[in-house]
């Protein structure tokens, strides 16, 4: 298993779009990938999970993945965090 903290650098935080860019990554791999927000935990695949962590602009996450391709799992999520989400 892989952690690694990321926070959130776009402005308006993780909405519709930022959530479903997430999903899509996440879903190419057959890792089980999570996001951890203080104590709560969801499946990084799901879309109503991820908007219903209310996480904002600073926010600190960990991205856990665990299987075959969890390396190449978490090092495509935290681009993605790093790209603010192609938004800025």
């Amino acid at each position: 298993m892989i952690e690694r903290p990321v926070t959130i650098r776009n402005r308006a935080g993780i909405h519709a779009r930022p959530a479903a860019l997430i999903v899509q990554t996440a879903s190419k791999f057959s890792s089980k990938i999570l996001l951890q927000k203080d104590h709560e935990t969801i499946n990084a695949k799901s879309i109503m999970g991820i908007i219903t962590l209310g996480a904002g602009y600073e926010a600190e996450l960990v991205i856990q993945a665990d299987g075959p391709d969890e390396e190449a799992a978490v090092d495509a999520l935290e681009k993605l965090f790093e790209s603010r989400f192609e938004e800025e």
